[in-house]
């Protein structure tokens, strides 16, 4: 039987020393042609497909990494009705140009924020990033982090550039496909005239190049060349499950002038990320849905490995995030500009260092 959860329930795990120790989603997927269909998981250099063989002989391939999964969810944050939970920060570039702090892969850590000038109010995001990274480092105190990119606090941020804080992750996600055979795919390129045959070059050039898809004609798509055994997806005979956690021991670990309202704030944070509809549409040749409509199935895990089912939904999520973000205090939006001459000055830091190194 699912626990009941009220405002009050959903604090305690933030407050309580000896609550239980995390929250744990496990959902089946498959892909939207059918158990049977074909998945295409991402690609690395070197390495292909990331599949590992278990000792059993049991092949398990990862799907969406976590941090994948953390850059997939973030975003939502930029819009209704999850904008209104946390500060938006723009940083414009080019031509009117603009990108979200939400976007940036390292957060509160990435390169970015470090060339960025002040705004017109005097605001310096690069310093006062800094100002928060060193808050916690000295303090253990979350708070400024809290107001100016909550997210970091939520996904995780390492400013492995300056300060050296690392924020563990309070939410992690994964997507795996276990049991799985791999497919490969052929294919032709025939170009839609003999280029040749009018001087655009040579027979002999065109035999030469021809079949080479490295070769600079075949680049330009002038030649025929085929692709043989390339990676075509992957066969699923178990299950595509996608597993999420809110460490909750870790939340607990947040301090700052007012512990509790920011602790209820992060959770309310990360229970909508947690919960908010997933992006089925993770590549090309990746399209996944749940499994027959299945809901997640939330577990409460307690110290002692007891597991308690829990009625966590998006809903119950954003009504607790809204109003503990209300308690909390949401910090301002920010519109700043980068800086060629601070990201050069970055840079130079960055060259001097590896020619003293």
């Amino acid at each position: 039987m699912s626990e009941l959860l009220t405002p009050e329930t959903i604090d305690s795990w933030a407050d309580a020393a000896d609550g239980p120790v995390a929250l744990h989603m496990k959902q089946r997927l498959v892909p939207v042609e059918g158990d049977d269909g074909v998945v295409f998981p991402p690609t690395y250099a070197d390495v292909g497909y990331n599949i590992d063989e278990l000792s059993d002989g049991t092949k398990v391939a990862c799907i969406d990494s976590v941090g994948a999964q953390a850059n997939r969810i973030e975003p939502i944050f930029k819009s209704s009705p999850y904008a209104a939970l946390v500060p938006q920060i723009d940083i414009v570039y080019g031509n009117d140009k603009q990108i979200s702090l939400l976007d940036a892969g390292h957060r509160l850590g990435d390169a970015i924020i470090r060339c960025v000038g002040p705004d017109a109010s005097g605001f310096d995001l690069r310093q006062a990033a800094q100002d928060a990274f060193q808050q916690f480092l000295d303090a253990n105190d979350a708070t400024k982090i809290a107001k100016l990119a909550p997210t970091s606090l939520v996904f995780g941020a390492w400013d492995s550039r300056d300060t050296q804080a690392k924020l563990p992750r309070i939410v992690q996600s994964v997507i795996r496909a276990w049991d799985v055979d791999v497919l490969h795919r052929s294919a032709q390129y025939n170009p839609p005239i003999d280029y040749a045959a009018f001087d655009v070059f040579s027979p002999e050039e065109q035999a030469k190049q021809e079949g080479d898809p490295k070769s600079p004609l075949a680049k330009r798509g002038f030649v025929h060349v085929p692709a043989g055994e390339a990676l075509g997806g992957i066969i699923v005979r178990d299950r595509i499950q996608r597993d999420l956690t809110v460490n909750l021991v870790a939340l607990r670990r947040l301090h700052g002038d007012d512990g509790a309202a920011l602790r209820r704030y992060i959770l309310g944070l990360a229970l909508v990320a947690a919960t908010a509809p997933m992006d089925p549409f993770l590549r090309q040749g990746c399209l996944v849905v749940p499994a027959d409509g299945e809901a997640p199935e939330w577990m409460l895990v307690a110290r002692s490995g007891a597991r308690t089912p829990v009625a966590l939904s998006e809903e119950i999520a954003l009504e607790y995030a809204s109003s503990r973000t209300a308690a909390f205090g949401r910090g301002p939006d920010r519109r700043v500009a980068f800086d060629k001459q601070r990201a050069r000055e970055d840079a130079r830091k960055a060259d001097k260092k590896a020619r003293a190194g």
